[in-house]
C-alpha cells in the first residue's frame, strides 16, 4: 500500500480544513432551497468543492444541502458505534441504470464469420481475464510492464522478482474470487484471499492472512499530522465480522431494506478500506471482494474487466473519493459516485476493445481467406499473431489458457498449423514447442499455390 499511501498523503493537503463541521448551529435556510442533495450538474459535492463554488453565504447554502441529504439517507449499521450511510440521487440512479444495461451479456456489435455473438465475445474477453491482476498490482506499486506481466502469466513462467509475484498472485486471487462467487463470505474466506494476494509480496512486517496486531498504520498528510486513522486494531474481528454479515444478507427483496448490487459491491470495497484490517495489501483485497460480490450477483462481464487500470489512471481522485467519504460523516455516496463513474467508463472501454477486436479478426480473415480455408478461430488468432512477431514462441499449454480449452485441443491447432507448414515445430527439453517463421507470409502465399 506504500503507493496509494503516497497518494493518500498528497490528497490530505487538500482537506486541511479537517472533519466537516457537522456541528452548525440551526440555521433559517427557507431562502436556500435552490441547494438540494446534488448541484444543478447532478454533482454530489464535498464541502471541498462545494465552499470554492460559493463563497457567499457558503454554511447556510451547505447547511441546506445537507439537510436535504439527511432526508434520502439510507443508513448502515454497524456495531461499536460505526454509523455509515449513503444516498442515491437520481444522477446516480441513472449511472446505476447504465451498469445494469451495458453490464450484462450484451457486449460488441459486429459478429466473426464461423462462431457465434456470445462465443466470439469470450473468446476475445478471455485475452482481458489478466489485465485486473496486473493493474491491480501497478497500483499498489509493481513496476513490471504489461507485456513482460502477461506474458509470464501465459506461459506459466516462474515470478523472478517481488513485483512478479505480486501480480502472479494478484492472478490467482480473481481466479479465486471467481471460484468463490456461489458461496457466503466468511471471516476465514476473506483472510484466504489476503494470503493468496500477499504471499511472499509484503512491503513491511504484517502476517500474510492475519489481521493486523497493532494500531501503528495512519495515513497522513506531507507534515505528518493524521488525516485518517482506520479503527483500533481490537475492533477489526468485530467490524469484518459484520461486514460479512452485511454482505450475506439478502438485501434485493422488496420487503427489506433494497441495496443496488452496484452500490453494495462498491461499499464492501470501501469497508474494507476503511476498516483496514490488514497491515498490507488491504487495497487488493478490497477489489476482490468487489469483484467476488458483482459476479455473485450475475454480472458476469465484470470478470474480464478491470477496475484497477482505470483507478491506476487517476490515483489522486481514487484516494480523494475515499477522504470525502471519511470527513463528511462517513458519507459513503462520494465513493459511490466515483466507483460507479469507474465502471462506466471500464465498460466503455471494453466495448470499443471488443469492437476493434472483432475488426482486427474480420480484416485478417478477410486478408488471407485463400490461403486459409478450414481453419478454426483458434488457429486464426494464433497466425495473426505469428505475422505480428516473427520468431514468437508458442507452447500448448499458453493456447489453452488463452482460450479456456484442454492441452490436447490446443496441441491439435498446434500440429495443424506445423502440418500445413506455417509454424515451425522443434523440442525444448521435454517440451514441444512451436514457432513463428520469418517467412511466414510467404509460406502462406504458398499454401495458394
Amino acid at each position: 500500500m506504500q503507493h496509494f499511501t503516497s497518494v493518500m498523503q498528497k490528497v490530505g493537503e487538500s482537506l486541511a480544513l479537517g472533519k466537516i463541521v457537522d456541528d452548525l448551529p440551526f440555521l433559517q435556510i427557507n431562502d436556500y432551497s435552490e441547494f438540494s442533495v446534488t448541484d444543478k450538474k447532478g454533482r454530489y459535492l464535498h464541502w471541498d468543492k462545494f465552499r470554492r463554488i460559493h463563497t457567499t453565504d457558503t454554511r447556510m447554502k451547505w447547511r441546506a444541502v445537507k439537510e436535504s441529504r439527511m432526508k434520502i439517507q439510507k443508513p448502515l449499521s454497524f456495531p461499536l458505534s460505526y454509523r455509515f450511510w449513503f444516498c442515491i440521487p437520481d444522477s446516480l440512479q441513472a449511472k446505476l441504470h447504465l451498469i445494469d444495461k451495458n453490464g450484462g451479456s450484451s457486449v460488441g456489435t459486429s459478429s466473426t464469420h464461423g462462431f457465434s455473438q456470445t462465443e466470439q465475445n469470450r473468446f476475445l474477453l478471455k485475452s482481458l481475464i489478466m489485465e485486473e491482476a496486473i493493474t491491480s498490482a501497478q497500483l499498489e506499486g509493481a513496476a513490471t510492464t504489461r507485456k513482460v506481466a502477461k506474458d509470464m502469466l501465459r506461459s506459466k513462467r516462474k515470478p523472478k522478482t517481488k513485483d512478479e509475484i505480486m501480480i502472479v498472485n494478484n492472478y490467482r486471487l480473481m481466479q479465486k474470487a471467481v471460484e468463490l462467487k456461489d458461496h457466503d463470505l466468511t471471516m476465514e474466506t476473506i483472510l484466504y484471499l489476503h494470503r493468496i494476494a500477499t504471499e511472499n509480496a509484503i512491503d513491511n512486517q504484517a502476517a500474510s492472512g492475519a489481521f493486523r496486531s497493532s494500531d501503528d498504520i495512519f495515513i497522513a498528510d506531507q507534515d505528518g499530522n493524521c488525516i485518517f486513522q482506520p479503527p483500533p486494531h481490537g475492533e477489526v474481528a468485530t467490524l469484518m465480522r459484520a461486514l460479512c454479515e452485511f454482505a450475506n444478507t439478502e438485501h434485493d427483496s422488496i420487503q427489506e431494506q433494497f441495496i443496488h448490487p452496484v452500490v453494495k459491491a462498491v461499499i464492501l470495497h470501501f469497508l474494507v478500506g476503511y476498516i483496514h484490517p490488514f497491515g498490507d495489501g488491504n487495497g487488493r483485497t478490497a477489489r476482490a471482494l468487489f469483484y467476488w460480490f458483482m459476479l455473485k450477483k450475475g454480472y458476469w462481464l465484470f470478470e474480464y474487466l478491470s477496475i484497477s487500470r482505470l483507478l491506476k489512471k487517476a490515483p489522486v481522485k481514487y484516494a480523494q473519493s475515499y477522504l470525502y467519504s471519511e470527513t463528511d460523516g462517513l458519507d459513503m455516496t462520494y465513493f459511490i459516485y466515483y466507483q460507479a463513474e469507474i465502471i462506466i467508463r471500464t465498460i466503455h472501454d471494453l466495448n470499443q476493445y471488443i469492437i476493434d477486436k472483432q475488426k482486427q479478426m474480420q480484416d485478417f480473415t478477410a486478408r488471407i481467406a485463400n490461403y486459409t480455408q478450414g481453419l478454426n478461430h483458434r488457429q486464426m488468432g494464433i497466425l495473426q499473431k505469428a505475422l505480428a512477431e516473427s520468431g514468437k514462441i508458442f507452447t500448448a499449454q499458453e493456447v489453452a489458457q488463452e482460450y479456456g480449452i484442454s492441452l490436447n485441443t490446443a496441441r491439435g491447432d498446434l500440429q495443424k498449423l506445423n502440418q500445413m507448414d506455417l509454424l515451425v515445430q522443434f523440442k525444448s527439453g521435454n517440451a514441444i514447442e512451436y514457432i513463428s517463421p520469418q517467412n511466414l507470409l510467404s509460406r502462406l502465399e504458398n499454401l495458394k499455390s
